[in-house]
Order: C-alpha cells, then structure tokens, then sequence
C-alpha cells in the first residue's frame, strides 16, 4: 500500500534525531530508583536480537563484548538501523562496565543522554563509543571495555 504524504515525510527529514535519552526512574514510593534506570538501559533489544541472529548470546558479561566485536557487520548496510543498533552496543557496554568495574555507574548529563561514571570521576559517552564501533568497527567493545576498566 503506498501513501503518499508519508514518503514525502520521510524524504523531508534530512537530518533525523536519534539517540537515547532518559529522564528520571521514580518507584512506587516516589523516589529515584537507580537500579530502574539501569534496568531500562540493559535491555538492548536490537542488539540481543542481532547477536541471536548470529548465535552470540549476551550474557552480559566482559566475554561477550569480544564476541559482539567478531559479527560480521551486516546492519552497516541499513541506514535505518545503524543509529539504533549503535544506540543499543553503547548502552550495552555501559551496561557491562557498571556490573563489572567496581565503582562505575550510571550517570544521565542534563540532554538526557547517559553515560558512565567511574571510580576515577572520568565520565564516558558510551553511547557515542557504541555508535562509533556500528559504523566502524573500532574501537572495538571489548577493547575499549579493557581501557576503561583500567582507569
């Protein structure tokens, strides 16, 4: 079925927004619930369902991010999903390091995007890092895992 009014729509958004942001998990009580927020940026969806794909299980472990690095990229070939799966490997990685590093969490900068916080104070943009890996393939996950836990 073609409508009309929607491809020309599509044709008009040259410079489409995409990203995460997050606004502030509050429980039952009314108060912030850092383990919610966290909760909502592990699922990664896109990403588990292209791992699956490719028999990579997500774990969510440090191993699984080598495992992530060795796909082959198919998904740089959709426009469409390449923001989105980089979305989705940069939340990942950020899900990684704050169950793995001691003293790293999650922080949300005032746009709304999250990021990583470790014991050192050095915040990472780890959705940029995912971003950067879909497109590119470096750094690689579990590389930039490595350098970050190191810190």
């Amino acid at each position: 079925m073609k409508i009309p009014f929607v491809g020309y729509w599509r044709k008009k958004q040259e410079d489409p927004a995409f990203g995460v942001a997050v606004v502030s998990v509050t429980d039952a009580d009314g108060a912030d619930s850092a383990d919610g927020v966290a909760e909502l940026l592990s699922e990664c969806e896109l990403l588990r369902s292209q791992a699956q794909d490719a028999g990579v299980e997500l774990d969510d472990s440090a191993a699984s991010l080598a495992a992530l690095d060795q796909l082959v990229p198919r998904w740089r070939e959709d426009e469409e999903m390449l923001p989105w799966l980089g979305n989705d490997a940069g939340l990942y990685l950020g899900t990684i390091l704050v169950r793995h590093v001691p003293g790293a969490v999650w922080v949300i900068w005032p746009n709304g995007q999250p990021a990583v916080r470790l014991l050192s104070g050095r915040e990472i943009d780890v959705v940029e890092a995912g971003r950067d890996w879909a497109a590119s393939g470096a750094p690689e996950l579990s590389q930039f895992y490595a350098e970050a836990a190191e810190s």
